[in-house]
């Protein structure tokens, strides 16, 4: 099984990672910080990516932003089954049961591994910078602020936010090159 096969390397990234990200942790004890950051976590499991895919018609042509959205919401849905896949093969415990790392918001899942709201927000900045860059000056703070809340809250290894990020650019990219190629076939775009 390709989890017992990597946990020697989980085992040694954690050693690695523990102090840096009891360190960020620890910056959850700022109560204004933790707000924001439990709320940008919230949001970013799905409604503010939704809200985003809806709100794509009113900043582009009518048919060809619902177009945008509905291949949004399907490389979201590509994500969301590619990082489950990935985390339950894998198998990496969240630092704050390895370590005594405090978390400060219950997780959606067991594993660690990758970080699928950091993968979620990384692909959909990385598609409004694509197609909507007008959503930039909103998306891509509140991206930056998922990402943080990933190991400030206590759930994620900083390698678990860095491999959400790399596959969420890789998915993007690849949903862009279908989203050009349908564009042109329905669009003449």
């Amino acid at each position: 099984m390709a989890g017992e096969r990597l946990i020697p390397v989980f085992k040694r990234l954690d050693t690695l990672e523990w102090k840096a990200c009891n360190r960020l942790a620890r910056l959850g004890a700022y109560r204004p910080l933790l707000f924001v950051l439990r709320w940008a976590s919230r949001l970013g499991d799905a409604p503010a990516w939704i809200a985003m895919c809806l709100c794509i018609p009113l900043l582009t042509q009518w048919w060809y932003g619902w177009f945008l959205g509905v291949c949004f919401g399907l490389s979201a849905a590509v994500g969301g089954i590619l990082y489950r896949l990935l985390k339950n093969r894998l198998c990496r415990e969240r630092p704050y049961i390895s370590f005594e790392i405090p978390c400060t918001m219950p997780p959606l899942d067991r594993y660690s591994f990758p970080s699928g709201h950091t993968l979620h927000a990384v692909m959909f900045t990385t598609l409004a910078a694509l197609f909507v860059p007008q959503m930039l000056i909103v998306v891509a703070p509140f991206a930056v602020l998922v990402m943080l809340s990933r190991i400030i809250l206590g759930l994620h290894y900083i390698t678990d936010v860095i491999a959400g990020a790399l596959i969420g650019f890789v998915l993007a990219h690849g949903m862009a090159l279908i989203i050009v190629a349908l564009r042109g076939m329905l669009f003449g775009m």
